[in-house]
């Protein structure tokens, strides 16, 4: 299921890059846009299906590539302790909160969000609580010089959550209808919504063993 998630993400922005002049109209529609969200979801149902047709659009190849690496590291290892099918709502899932937590912070923004930012970030707070013996190989910039080093997934991911925490905080009344930029709330929310989910849907007795990445 893991995979699918990539390759389906990876189909969606090749149908992008094949749009032309019609992305940015397509990029409108199913994109999630929080003014928008507020004011249309009642009068138009179909609204509040843009949180998942925006979670398999992507801004870029870096946007897509940096978020696909991190589901392909830390998303096959959450799978294995729910399931396939439970993984795949668990996704969902913490996709659709992630941009609702954005929606909740920044309600007057006109600016499309899209992304797998934030159900990625719900696969990394389960991976938090799961596996947080786990060693992380990280490329660590030391002035001109880059080791790579094993950091346990609790200290990685930790460090991940405060610094999307303090931009999140950093963009508090400081944000206009037209700002851009990282959805920091999404991430913050997608983080919490995923460690908040496992709980309620991991199956009894899984295991927990620390796993080396």
């Amino acid at each position: 299921m893991n995979y699918g998630l990539i390759a389906l993400n990876c189909a969606a922005f090749l149908y992008q890059l094949g749009l032309g002049d019609r992305l940015t109209g397509f990029v409108d529609t199913y994109a999630v846009i929080p003014f928008r969200f507020v004011r249309m979801f009642l009068r138009h149902p179909a609204e509040l299906l843009t949180p998942l047709s925006a979670m398999f659009l992507h801004g870029g190849w870096m946007h897509l590539l940096g978020n696909m690496l991190y589901l392909y590291i830390f998303g096959d290892n959450v799978e294995g302790t729910l399931g396939r099918g439970r993984y795949l709502l668990f996704y969902l899932a913490c996709g659709a909160l992630s941009f609702l937590a954005q929606i909740a912070f920044q309600s007057g923004s006109m600016v499309p969000n899209i992304g797998a930012s934030g159900a990625i970030a719900g696969v990394l707070g389960a991976y938090f609580l799961l596996f947080p013996k786990a060693r992380i190989l990280t490329l660590l910039p030391l002035f001109f010089f880059f080791p790579v080093v094993e950091i346990p997934a609790f200290f990685f991911l930790g460090i991940w959550f405060l610094l999307q925490f303090l931009s999140g905080a950093a963009t508090i009344g400081r944000t206009s209808a037209f700002t851009g930029g990282v959805a920091w709330w999404a991430h913050i929310g997608g983080f919490l919504a995923g460690m908040i989910l496992l709980k309620l849907i991991m199956p009894r007795g899984s295991a927990r063993r620390p796993i080396v990445v």
